[in-house]
C-alpha cells in the first residue's frame, strides 16, 4: 500500500516540479523598513488549472472580488502576486482597479494574460495600496524569481504579517512507479474564525487535474482543516486558499482515475492543508495553548459543530486555559448555550482521556490530574453528548493578556 510523506517547514511550493518563486521587500507598509519581504510572486512555467475557496464575509477585499471573477472566467493560469502589510480591503473602486493593475503589471512582464494571475493581499484594512511600491516589487520579484529552495522560502516570508513564523509543507507519494507532490504555503494568525480566516494559502501539485475535480478536492480538504480553526471567532474580509496543477508529471487524475489514485491525491490535499492550518492555530497572536476540542454523538453534524465552536470560541473558556484552571463547568455551560440538542443527564467531559463528567456527574477527585493536563501547550477536551452519531472536532486557542494587548490599537 502506498504511503504518504508529510514533511513540514520545506521550501514549499518550489519543490512543486515546474514552479518558481520570489520574495522580495516593498515597504507596504510604509514604515521606513526596506528589508522587510512584503510581496511574493509564485509561478509556473506551464499553464495550470486551478481551484480556490474564498472568505463568506460580505465585505471581501478587492483581490478576492478578482479571484473570484478569475476563477470564473476559466481559462488557465501561470501564478499567483500575493502582499502583505496593506488588505486592499474595504477600498472601493480604487481597490479593485489597483488589484487588477497588479495583474496586469505580472502578466506584461511575463508576456501572458492578466486573467492568468490571481492577486492576494493581507495586512491593513481600509488603506490605499502604494501601487508605485508594489509595481517595483513586482518587476524585482519577476527578475529575481527562481525554483531553489532559498526562492520558496523567501516567498513564504513575504506573506506573513503578525506570524511569528513561516508556514509551509510538502507532501509526497509514489504511485504507479512515479513520485508526485503536492506543496503549499500559508500565512495567518489572528482574525482566525472560519469560513476561512485572516489567512492565505496556496498549494501547487505536479498532477494534471480537470477544474472541476480540483475545485471538489480543494472544497473537501477546506471544510475539514481550514474551516475547523479558531483563534479569536473574527472572520477576515481577505481569506484566500488557491490550488494549482501543472501537469509536469504527466500524469492526470480526475473523476475517471483508478479510485487509488484518486484517494492518494485528495489525502494528500488534505494533509497539505491540515498541515498548514495546524501551522497558523499554533502561531495564533500571543496565545499559550492550543486545544482540540472534539464533539461526539451529537443528533447532527450541525449540532457537534455548534458545541465545538460555542466552547473554542467562549472567552470564559479561552480565559480559563489561559490560566491553566480545568473548569468544566465553563465547557458544560458554552455547551448547553450552543443551541444545540443536549441532556445534562447524558454528557460526559474529558480531558484527554480523564473524565471530569460523565453521564452528569462530575469527578472531583480527579481534579489533580485534569489541573496536570491543562498545563501542557496542547490538549484536547472532548464532549460526548450521548444522543446521536455526529461529530465534530475544532482547533482552538487560549485568550491571553498578551492577545489584548497586541490588538488593542494598530
Amino acid at each position: 500500500m502506498t504511503h504518504l510523506t508529510v514533511t513540514p517547514d520545506t521550501a514549499g511550493i518550489t519543490d512543486v516540479p515546474g514552479f518558481e518563486a520570489a520574495g522580495v521587500p516593498c515597504d507596504l507598509r510604509q514604515k521606513n523598513d526596506p528589508k522587510r519581504l512584503d510581496l511574493a510572486l509564485l509561478f509556473s512555467l506551464r499553464p495550470c488549472t486551478a481551484a480556490g475557496t474564498f472568505t463568506k464575509n460580505t465585505v471581501k477585499a478587492a483581490p478576492v472580488l478578482l479571484c473570484e471573477q478569475h476563477l470564473a472566467e476559466g481559462g488557465t493560469f501561470h501564478g499567483i502576486v500575493a502582499n502583505s502589510g496593506n488588505a486592499n480591503a474595504c477600498t472601493g473602486a480604487d481597490g479593485l482597479r489597483d488589484a487588477h493593475a497588479t495583474a496586469q503589471r505580472a502578466a506584461a512582464s511575463l508576456n501572458l494574460k492578466p486573467s492568468s494571475f490571481f492577486v492576494c493581499s493581507t495586512g491593513r484594512i481600509g488603506q490605499p495600496l502604494p501601487m508605485d511600491r508594489l509595481v517595483k516589487g513586482l518587476e524585482r520579484a519577476v527578475s529575481e524569481k527562481g525554483r531553489t529552495p532559498a526562492h520558496g522560502r523567501k516567498a513564504a516570508d513575504a506573506i506573513l504579517t503578525s506570524d511569528t513564523r513561516a508556514k509551509t509543507v510538502t507532501v509526497t507519494f509514489t504511485y504507479d512507479g512515479k513520485k508526485h507532490v503536492v506543496a503549499g504555503l500559508a500565512k495567518g494568525a489572528g482574525m482566525i474564525q472560519p469560513n476561512m480566516a485572516t489567512m492565505l494559502a496556496f498549494l501547487a501539485t505536479d498532477f494534471s487535474v480537470p477544474r472541476s475535480f480540483l475545485q471538489k478536492t480543494l472544497s473537501e480538504a477546506v471544510a475539514g482543516t481550514f474551516n475547523c480553526i479558531s483563534v479569536d471567532g473574527d472572520m477576515s474580509t481577505n481569506d484566500t486558499v488557491l490550488i494549482l496543477a501543472n501537469g509536469y508529471s504527466g500524469v492526470s487524475v480526475g473523476d475517471k482515475s483508478p479510485r487509488e489514485l484518486r484517494v492518494l491525491f485528495a489525502e494528500a490535499v488534505w494533509k497539505a492543508c491540515d498541515a498548514l492550518a495546524d501551522k497558523i492555530v499554533s502561531d495564533g497572536e500571543k496565545i499559550t495553548k492550543v486545544v482540540e476540542v472534539r464533539v461526539a454523538g451529537a443528533a447532527s453534524s450541525e449540532d457537534a459543530e455548534k458545541v465545538a465552536r460555542a466552547i473554542g470560541n467562549s472567552l470564559l473558556v479561552k480565559s480559563s486555559w489561559n490560566g491553566e484552571d480545568p473548569n468544566w463547568g465553563r465547557l458544560a455551560a458554552a455547551a448547553g448555550c450552543a443551541g444545540a440538542k443536549l441532556n445534562e443527564a447524558k454528557l460526559d467531559i474529558f480531558y484527554n482521556d480523564t473524565p471530569a463528567m460523565t453521564a452528569g456527574k462530575p469527578h472531583a477527585d480527579l481534579k489533580p490530574k485534569w489541573k496536570e493536563i491543562v498545563r501542557a501547550r496542547r490538549f484536547t477536551v472532548t464532549l460526548n453528548l450521548h444522543l446521536g452519531k455526529a461529530g465534530y472536532r475544532l482547533l482552538a486557542t487560549d485568550l491571553s493578556e498578551g492577545y489584548v494587548n497586541y490588538n488593542k490599537s494598530e
